[in-house]
């Protein structure tokens, strides 16, 4: 991920730190967190995406490959 150039301005920033994380949680800690990430100044734009198990599955393979590659 990293930084990158934003396609359009938020609050007057050109460029953003992109992060991804993925966990398995519960239905408050996800409210939870939404919480925090619309409280933190420094958070600019947050997604939170349910996935199906066809989705995980295929993530999973994608971490896996590349994870080969990074060794």
């Amino acid at each position: 991920m990293g930084l990158k150039k934003l396609a359009y301005s938020i609050q007057n920033k050109n460029s953003g730190f992109y992060n991804l994380i993925e966990y398995t949680a519960k239905a408050d800690v996800v409210s939870s967190l939404e919480l925090e990430f619309s409280r933190d100044e420094t958070v600019m734009r947050y997604l939170t995406v349910i996935l199906e198990k066809d989705a995980i599955e295929w993530a999973e393979k994608r971490r896996n490959r590349n994870t080969k590659k990074a060794s």
